[in-house]
């Protein structure tokens, strides 16, 4: 659940339904609710941890990423415990100050490869109704999981 308010409101009227509504860049908010949509913040407290997080483009598909993050993408021509830079940075977030590239951040994103292997089986059949026609082809797509170390913006 998204709140776009960051501050605590004022008390006006009476209130009936106070509900702890989530977390947020780590501010915790206790709101009230009328017909299931936010109608006042009550209360607004932040925590001392960092958050940081950066969108990136890696083989082809983008992943929001964080330090010691695991992920799973396709194949990459990488061995087992190198190190990969990935530079196509669209998008960073370092405690809540976001930058959007125009087109990409300057900076890195360094990764482990801690493993390679193969996806479920993916079956594909074709048929022509009414010739008598069916093939049956299927593949296992490969991957790499790598593990997100650092990220220098």
């Amino acid at each position: 659940m998204r709140i776009a308010l960051h501050a605590a409101v004022r008390y006006e009227g009476t209130v009936d339904r106070l509900r702890w509504v989530g977390v947020e860049n780590f501010r915790v908010y206790l709101a009230t609710l009328y017909s299931g949509r936010i109608l006042q913040v009550r209360f607004s407290t932040e925590t001392i941890r960092t958050i940081m997080y950066a969108v990136v483009d890696i083989a082809g598909q983008q992943f929001v990423v964080a330090p010691q993050q695991k992920l799973t993408v396709n194949r990459l021509d990488k061995n087992v415990g190198e190190t990969v830079e990935f530079t196509n940075i669209t998008l960073t977030s370092v405690n809540g100050t976001v930058t959007v590239g125009q087109p990409l951040v300057k900076g890195t994103v360094k990764a482990t490869v801690t493993g390679h292997g193969k996806g479920d089986k993916v079956l594909v059949f074709h048929k022509k109704r009414r010739k008598g026609y069916q093939k049956l082809n299927g593949h296992r797509q490969q991957f790499t999981t790598i593990t997100i170390t650092d990220i220098n913006v």
